[in-house]
């Protein structure tokens, strides 16, 4: 009888799961764009380029300006399932908003690919593309990157040494950028780079050799600053460059 008990109860926790990790969830639609490969687009309004395209293997998607925060959200991870129990899976689909956008009561539209991965089989997806719209449940999550640490890349409009633009990626967590600064050594001081748009930040004049650079960051109720003991962008900066630091956020 013991051995049974412990099977059931085992079984109750299994079951119990899927409830549990959306327990602090949110009611909204969902809708989905289409591109020739069912993945990102390069031009979306977080600036990531090609990364915003590829990254989370092509599931990721906008989000309204609700959640879109000027910004701080880029790069933020959200599990998003529908609630259409015949048509839809349990877990649903881990997204990575890379854009900013939203339809009539929606706060996601996601990427085709990601937009199929709602459904409970493959064969039910031709199901959810045909409504267009779905009601779903969604909860911020952590976002993992394999290892990898935060990265930075000299945006391309970027122009030496004048003008210096960079795209804040790779950041792991549930962890919104709010701010980026670069040190200059002749004052000591901490300058702001202005928020351009999505997640890039640019500051005109930048200080000449390699720059530390540290970033605001937002998790839950805690805001600090974090940044590395070495240069992270080095004297001769070159638009088109990426650097990987050796932050990682998490």
């Amino acid at each position: 009888m013991f051995f049974l008990k412990n099977n059931y109860t085992f079984l109750f926790i299994v079951l119990l799961l899927p409830m549990l990790c959306y327990s602090n969830n949110y009611v909204s639609r969902v809708s989905y764009y289409t591109t020739t490969d069912g993945m990102g687009t390069p031009s979306g309004a977080c600036g990531y380029g090609d990364y915003g395209k590829d990254v989370n293997n092509g599931d990721v998607c906008t989000a309204s300006k609700r959640l879109y925060k000027n910004g701080a959200a880029c790069g933020a991870c959200y599990q998003v399932r529908c609630k259409d129990k015949e048509l839809c899976s349990e877990e649903g689909a881990k997204v990575v908003v890379t854009d900013n956008g939203e339809g009539h009561g929606t706060d996601f539209i996601l990427s085709q690919r990601a937009y199929a991965k709602l459904a409970k089989q493959p064969n039910k997806a031709q199901h959810l593309f045909a409504k267009g719209v779905v009601e779903v449940e969604y909860r911020r999550v952590s976002c993992k990157y394999g290892g990898g640490n935060l990265m930075v890349k000299v945006q391309e409009h970027s122009k030496y040494p004048n003008y210096l633009a960079v795209v804040v990626m790779n950041q792991g967590g549930a962890t919104d950028i709010l701010g980026v600064e670069v040190f200059e050594e002749e004052t000591k001081e901490w300058l702001s780079m202005r928020r351009a748009y999505g997640a890039v930040f640019d500051l005109s004049n930048p200080p000449s050799g390699e720059l530390k650079v540290r970033f605001l960051t937002s998790a839950g109720a805690e805001t600090k600053w974090v940044e590395s003991d070495k240069a992270v962008i080095p004297a001769q900066w070159k638009a088109g460059i990426t650097i990987e630091t050796d932050i990682q956020l998490s």
